[in-house]
């Protein structure tokens, strides 16, 4: 922005709260900063005398335009600020490098019949939620536990209770043998087809009619105790049916209930305490080296430890201590859906008043943010940052293979092939079976890991019959084609969609055919975008890149090399699978038309529950009738098909 006076502009700065904006000579944001004072803060960047970290006075010197944006109060700019940093990632804002989703214990105690679920967010939704917890197969093997000691049901029906609470089951049987049940879709009331856990013993049957809702709520309502940490009453139990068992000379009964004591003893065992007052908590420790800091967070819940954290910041070693422990507090409690009533640091932060306030009006409730100096929350403070240390220095080395195979490899491909930046790559492969089902896969490495949101599959629309290249053609076209569409609609900075974002590099499975074919797609549309393939040996391994009409050797042992591998094989891998599944369904879809009974309707609700002819076999009746759109004759039908026609 050539007609931009920086010295002109900074006179005009506004004495108000508001978020700054920095732009580079590309216009790219390159720093996102809130203050109290708009005019002084952004000043402050470019008076001579004032001291700047390094990475502060790089930026500074990058620095082509700036723009602002004003707010009614530091509390707006707080979340503006956030707001901006998320969407935009600018190079020199200090970011926590962690994207990660906690899971909870739901309990749908809205519901008659409530169920105990696996969440990754915390709704407003009348459900009762336990956690954040750090282990997501902790989490699941704790709802298992659950629901087999207290017989929950897992289906996702929705069962309400009778309206009559004086008719009992044997009236609902009876008026459903006479015609009198609700139509599929609209009945929510008993239904006496019930699925496998109630045949195994694990579940009660609301489906049935079979428990009245006080009766289940009882046995919700232990769950709760338990979740709330209170095993003694289990406990007890089992040792109970166990000794009754023994007694009986049922051992394997008395087995099977074993295991279950051991498996409510090593939940119970896992709450380590750490605060008898019982109040939701974090922790948060801090740790430096000369390159990077590490926050290291514990998570107290209902006075328990239930597990802990930690968290990067990169070339974060001259930033100041207070204003780290703020970016984390700003991007990690913006991200998650719980926020606990106490926050506890080791120093007093400059921001504590605004972020409070933010954090309160988030959680509805006042959060207080707090630097204890004695006692037990100052000791556990302490072992949060001595943690953080020790994790800071175990994983140096760690993260520096970690940057080698990825970031690291990425450099060493762009050194090959000439190209200044890469930071995205896309590779296409194609799998089919002599021609049957013609599909192929994009995959997406950014800055050497996959990103996996961003993958797509297509099936091929204009090719009939084995023809690899023609697939390529039309694959690599669509995925252009659609991203400049989008393009068109002024959609480039939405995330929502793959095919926005261009990438840096093309990558070919096979060598110079494919290349051609992906280069005379892309200058038919208009797209510049590198493309280079893969030259194989006779024995079919790869040895060199194809790149601009020029085999390029590469060695084998580098790690440009074996990322280009690991991009292939993932191509190769989601390609395949897809046909697979194409594959299978074809299959299922052909038997099926074949019995009698099934309709469209019944096939698709067929072909959702059981991936291949294989599971369907294995099912029993009473699993097919569990479906609501398959009654128990057509039920019985299809197993008696399957069963004793051929198809063995």
């Amino acid at each position: 922005m050539s007609d931009f006076n920086i010295e002109e502009e900074l006179k005009k700065l506004p004495g108000e709260p508001g978020v700054y904006i920095m732009h580079d000579v590309n216009d790219t944001i390159i720093y996102v900063g809130k203050a109290v004072n708009l005019k002084n803060r952004v000043r402050s960047y470019f008076r001579a005398g004032v001291f700047h970290t390094a990475k502060i006075n790089k930026m500074i010197s990058l620095i082509d335009h700036f723009e602002y944006i004003i707010t009614d109060s530091e509390l707006e700019a707080l979340v503006l600020e956030n707001n901006l940093i998320k969407e935009n990632s600018p190079k020199y804002n200090t970011m926590l490098k962690d994207d990660k989703t906690y899971p909870y214990i739901k309990v749908t105690v809205n519901e008659d019949y409530p169920r105990i679920l696996f969440s990754r967010q915390m709704k407003k939704d009348k459900s009762k939620y336990f956690g954040p917890y750090t282990s997501a197969q902790a989490v699941k093997e704790t709802i298992d536990l659950m629901n087999k000691l207290y017989k929950i049901r897992t289906c996702n029906r929705s069962i309400t209770a009778p309206k009559n609470p004086d008719i009992d089951k044997n009236d609902v049987d009876s008026a459903r043998n006479n015609g009198e049940e609700n139509q599929k879709g609209k009945n929510t009331g008993p239904d006496k087809r019930a699925c496998l856990n109630y045949h195994i013993g694990q579940c009660q049957a609301p489906c049935r009619g079979d428990v009245s809702v006080e009766e289940y709520r009882e046995n919700v309502n232990k769950a709760l105790e338990f979740l709330n940490g209170n095993y003694s009453p289990i406990l007890k139990s089992l040792e109970e049916q166990m000794k009754d068992a023994s007694e009986r000379l049922a051992f394997e009964e008395a087995a099977e209930i074993r295991e279950l004591y051991f498996s409510v003893k090593s939940v119970a065992q896992k709450q380590k305490i750490t605060d008898y007052e019982g109040e939701d908590k974090d922790y948060i420790g801090l740790a430096k080296n000369e390159k990077d800091a590490l926050i290291q967070v514990f998570f107290v819940r209902a006075g328990k430890l239930i597990g802990r954290e930690h968290f990067y910041f990169e070339d974060a070693a001259e930033d100041d201590n207070g204003e780290l422990l703020s970016t984390f507090i700003k991007q990690f409690y913006a991200g998650t859906p719980y926020v606990p009533g106490e926050i506890y640091l080791s120093m007093e932060l400059p921001e504590r008043k605004v972020l409070e306030e933010w954090l309160s009006k988030k959680k509805e409730r006042k959060v207080s943010l707090i630097s204890p100096k004695k006692g037990q929350k100052e000791k556990l403070l302490d072992l949060a940052g001595r943690n953080a240390a020790l994790i800071l220095s175990r994983d140096t080395e760690k993260i520096k293979r970690e940057e080698a195979r990825t970031v690291g490899a990425v450099r060493e491909i762009e050194e090959l092939l000439g190209i200044p930046s890469i930071e995205r790559m896309e590779a296409f492969d194609i799998s089919n079976t002599s021609g049957f089902a013609n599909v192929a896969s994009m995959v997406v490495f950014e800055k050497g890991k996959p990103k996996r949101s961003d993958y797509r599959k297509f099936r091929m629309k204009t090719v009939t019959g084995p023809d690899d290249y023609a697939c390529m053609r039309e694959a690599i076209t669509r995925r252009f084609e659609h991203g400049l569409a989008l393009r068109g609609q002024n959609v480039e900075n939405s995330s929502k969609d793959s095919f926005v974002k261009f990438p840096d590099l093309l990558l070919m499975d096979g060598g110079r055919g494919q290349v051609n074919i992906a280069e005379e797609v892309l200058a038919k549309l208009g797209v510049n975008v590198p493309v280079c393939g893969m030259v194989k040996d006779d024995n079919h391994r790869t040895r060199g890149i194809y790149f601009r009409n020029v085999e390029l050797p590469i060695d084998t042992r580098s790690e440009g090399f074996k990322l280009i591998t690991r991009v292939q094989d993932e191509a190769h891998r989601f390609a395949i699978e897809y046909h697979r599944s194409l594959r299978t369904k074809a299959q299922v879809h052909s038997v099926l038309d074949e019995i009698p009974g099934i309709g469209e309707k019944r096939r698709r609700a067929l072909m959702k529950a059981f991936a291949s002819i294989d599971d369907l076999k294995r099912a029993d009746v009473e699993e097919i009738a569990a479906l609501p759109e398959i009654p128990e004759n057509v039920a019985r039908g299809i197993y008696e098909y399957l069963h004793g026609n051929g198809e063995q």
